[in-house]
């Protein structure tokens, strides 16, 4: 039987592949991004009260309407911006099916998409399921910042999206205020849409703030921001994510979503409700990390990595070239294999060719795991 795959270069992910090898030699997994501690037991607790209390039967196509609510408000107090809770939000099955809804909205055959490498691994075969082309830029190699100049270089008649990501997975970078003025300039007076994926909003350090591309007016208009609440309650597994967007691109986003998911689970969408209601549940969050951040930097600071800077999100990438001429592919299944604790290659976040000597650990994890971790690679 003759098939055609949609996706052809496309196999399993570096996620999946460092984690079995950290499984196979028992090794630490700082690979997966994703804690490894406990939810908020007044989380919990919520999820069960609302369980009893019935709602388990399918929600509203676009969400439980309180929750919207709690968005729209939690926007507009950190944002200054409204959106429309009945019309312009809508709840979805985490961000990764958000993003891919809104990549098909846009997307049609022949379209092109700009994306910034290193790139988290949903964006181009999104684009590509849809007939699009992906259009690759490498953001600075030096500090990661974005190479406007580039971007307007390679726009053309066929360009229909940006996406963005800040706080930016895996380099830790956010966006400044600078940055969203560059992107008004190339897209106010153009047909090109953006796609901001915020899911890491709430983990910022150093005393800087998240900045939204639904600060800006221009951009708003344009634009799909969409986050979760897996990276900030420490429930990745719940998979619940949301798509604030104007009236106009929402009606176009929830006639897909309906769909491909139709309704996301409903008890859990009056527990988050409830929960974002007291805002320190989710302003918090940045002091947090930053704590488990500092925890471990200063724990391998006297190693031979090269701690680089990270504004955001759980992750920290290390330079190991002093270290090893191995490329880091090799280098990460060595660190695997034979110190024991898995970590993530850079490179495969390069669709095309990179090579550096970078690799990324993740953070979210116990000070008891951070510490055996930490002992593992200060030997290297």
């Amino acid at each position: 039987m003759i098939f055609k795959s949609k996706l052809t270069n496309v196999g399993t992910s570096i996620f999946a592949v460092m984690t079995e090898m950290a499984n196979q030699y028992n090794a630490i997994n700082l690979s997966q991004g994703f804690p490894d501690f406990d939810v908020n037991p007044q989380l919990i607790e919520l999820v069960n009260q609302n369980m009893k209390k019935s709602f388990n039967q399918y929600a509203p196509m676009p969400g439980v309407f309180d929750l919207r609510k709690t968005i729209s408000d939690k926007i507009l107090n950190l944002h200054n911006r409204f959106y429309n809770p009945e019309s312009e939000i809508t709840i979805a099955a985490g961000a990764t099916q958000a993003l891919y809804t809104a990549i098909s909205v846009l997307v049609f055959p022949g379209d092109e998409v700009i994306m910034f490498e290193p790139v988290y691994d949903s964006y181009a075969p999104s684009v590509i399921a849809n007939g699009g082309k992906p259009v690759f830029i490498k953001l600075d190699h030096k500090n990661f910042s974005i190479p406007w100049d580039e971007v307007e270089k390679r726009i053309s008649e066929k360009t229909k999206a940006i996406i963005l990501n800040s706080p930016h997975n895996p380099t830790g970078k956010i966006i400044v205020q600078e940055d969203l003025i560059r992107l008004e300039n190339i897209l106010k007076n153009n047909d090109i849409f953006l796609i901001s994926d915020e899911v890491y909003e709430h983990i910022v350090f150093d005393s800087k703030r998240h900045i939204s591309v639904c600060e800006s007016e221009i951009l708003t208009k344009k634009s799909f921001v969409i986050s979760s609440f897996g990276k900030t309650f420490h429930t990745t597994g719940w998979k619940i994510g949301y798509c604030a967007a104007p009236e106009n691109l929402t009606k176009e986003f929830r006639k897909l979503h309906q769909f491909v998911v139709f309704a996301v689970n409903t008890p859990i969408q009056y527990a988050y409700s409830e929960y974002l209601k007291n805002p320190d549940n989710y302003l918090l969050v940045s002091s947090f990390y930053q704590q488990k951040r500092d925890y471990f930097r200063d724990r391998i600071k006297n190693s031979k990595f090269r701690i680089m800077e990270t504004e955001g999100t759980y992750f920290q990438l290390l330079d190991y070239s002093a270290i090893s001429d191995k490329n880091d592919i090799e280098f990460s299944e060595y660190l695997t294999k034979e110190i024991g604790v898995a970590v993530i290659p850079l490179s495969p976040f390069y669709i095309s060719q990179y090579q550096s000597k970078i690799i990324r650990i993740c953070f979210a994890k116990r000070d008891e795991i951070l510490d055996k971790a930490s002992e593992k690679l200060m030997k290297v």
